[in-house]
């Protein structure tokens, strides 16, 4: 969306453009990785046009993370909780790895924007079918912040605070070199991060694997706290 820099934001220029915009800046880097002056130089217009049309920056990244989150629909609510659960987180991994930082963004503030309501309220009362009672609430905040800090660690990793690369390869061969001889690192190694190190596509598939790992031990991990209950009743 090029524009002439200094062009009147009263001529075509409207917050849906901006965030649109801001998004794209988040693919390419991370929620936190560009600054309103980055965005205004994309936007071809100031900082003061920024702002006039979206407000401040925390303002912004919400709209942002709302923009990322907004196609999400509720997966069938006939499906038993594992079920359900598994399909939602499943289902909020691609935008949230697409767009570093967003991960995050929900785990400090929360979902606390319109169009993942009737993804919370779903996820609510299939918790509350299976009999979860007053546990419920703690049940939701488990599984969703388990398997969402999976995502926010990894994006963590593509931020520069000025200590260096935290490629995540490179952390692993590191780790493996200071832990050399070992018996507890040799063990990690062969299961888990020999994987990671090798900055193949092999990593990509353990990062999955250890995804579904984390929601699959989180959900037989609540089990026993669900009291499930003859639907309708």
């Amino acid at each position: 969306m090029a524009r002439r820099p200094g062009a009147s934001y009263h001529v075509g220029l409207v917050p849906e453009q901006i965030v649109a915009e801001a998004l794209s800046l988040t693919e390419e880097s991370h929620l936190l990785g560009w600054s309103l002056r980055d965005l205004a130089q994309r936007c071809g217009v100031t900082v003061s046009v920024i702002t006039h049309h979206v407000g401040a920056k925390d303002k912004l990244l919400r709209s942002v993370v709302a923009a990322a989150l907004s196609e999400l629909t509720p997966p069938p609510s006939s499906a038993a909780w594992e079920d359900w659960f598994r399909a939602m987180l499943h289902e909020i991994q691609p935008p949230l790895r697409r767009y570093p930082g967003t991960a995050k963004w929900v785990l400090l503030h929360g979902p606390s924007f319109p169009s993942i309501l009737p993804m919370i309220d779903a996820g609510v009362a299939t918790l509350q079918q299976a009999g979860f009672a007053d546990m419920t609430g703690l049940a939701f905040a488990t599984l969703f912040n388990n398997a969402v800090m999976t995502i926010a660690i990894a994006d963590e990793r593509l931020l520069d605070d000025g200590e260096g690369s935290r490629d995540h390869g490179q952390m692993m061969r590191h780790f493996l070199e200071t832990g050399e001889g070992s018996p507890g690192v040799a063990v990690l190694d062969t299961t888990l991060m020999a994987t990671f190190a090798s900055g193949t596509a092999g990593a990509e598939t353990a990062r999955e694997g250890y995804y579904r790992f984390v929601i699959d031990t989180t959900i037989a991990g609540l089990a026993p706290y669900a009291r499930a209950r003859p639907r309708g009743r």
